[in-house]
C-alpha cells in the first residue's frame, strides 16, 4: 500500500487518543494528508459495534464473542476507511488495531491467541508499518481512565489486575515484533508528544 499505516497501542488511560490527535496535527502542519481513526470504530458499521463492546456490564460478552465482534468491526474499518486512505497515499493513524485484540481478548481472559491469529489472517491480513506502544504504570492509567467522563468503561471496570496483565502482554508482544516502538507515556502531554515525534519522523 502506498500510504503509511501507524497504529497506537497500550493499556487504557495511557494517552493514545490525545497523542494520536497531537501527532496528526504535527503531520498536517508539515504538509502530510492524515486520516486519524480509531478502533473499535472508524466507519459507520464499526461504530455501531463499538457501542456493543465498550458499554454495559463486564460480563456482557465472552472473550470468544468479543473476538468475533472486534474482527467484524475491523473488517468494515479496513474496507471503508483504512484501505481507501492508504490507496490515496495518506498517513493513517489508528487508535488501536489488531494488537489490542491479541491482548485484550487473546491473553487476558484465557489463552485464545491461536483463535485471534487465525481469524486475523483469514479476515484482515494487514499489519501496521509502525506501532507505537504507550507504556504506563497500570495504576496511573486506570486512574486516568476512570477520571474521564463517559459510558465506555467496560474494560476499565475489569480492574487493575486485568490492566496489569494487558501491559505485560503488550510488552511481550513488542519484544517479538519489529514494527513496535515503545513510548514512555509517563510525563506531561508535551513531553510525550516530543517522544512520539522523535520516533515517527524517522519513518516518513
Amino acid at each position: 500500500m502506498p500510504g503509511l499505516f501507524l497504529s497506537l497501542e497500550g493499556i487504557d488511560g495511557s494517552g493514545k487518543s490525545t497523542q494520536g490527535r497531537r501527532l496528526a496535527e504535527t503531520l498536517r502542519a508539515r504538509g502530510h494528508t492524515v486520516t486519524l481513526t480509531r478502533e473499535p470504530g472508524g466507519s459507520p458499521g464499526a461504530e455501531e459495534i463499538r457501542r456493543l463492546v465498550l458499554e454495559g456490564h463486564v460480563d456482557r460478552w465472552s472473550a470468544e464473542t468479543e473476538i468475533l465482534l472486534f474482527t467484524a468491526a475491523r473488517r468494515d474499518h479496513l474496507e471503508k476507511t483504512i484501505r481507501p486512505a492508504l490507496d490515496r497515499g495518506e498517513i493513517v493513524i489508528t487508535d488501536r488495531f489488531a494488537d489490542s485484540t491479541r491482548i485484550f481478548q487473546g491473553i487476558t481472559r484465557g489463552d485464545l491467541t491461536d483463535t485471534v491469529d487465525r481469524l486475523h489472517q483469514l479476515m484482515i491480513g494487514v499489519e501496521p508499518d509502525l506501532t507505537l506502544l504507550f507504556d504506563l504504570d497500570p495504576a496511573i492509567g486506570l486512574s486516568r481512565a476512570h477520571a474521564r467522563a463517559g459510558k465506555e468503561l467496560r474494560f476499565e471496570d475489569m480492574g487493575l489486575a486485568f490492566q496489569q496483565k494487558a501491559r505485560a502482554g503488550f510488552l511481550a508482544l513488542a519484544a517479538r515484533h519489529a514494527h513496535f516502538r515503545i513510548i514512555d507515556a509517563d510525563g506531561d502531554e508535551d513531553t510525550v508528544a516530543a517522544r512520539v515525534w522523535g520516533t515517527v519522523k524517522s519513518h516518513l
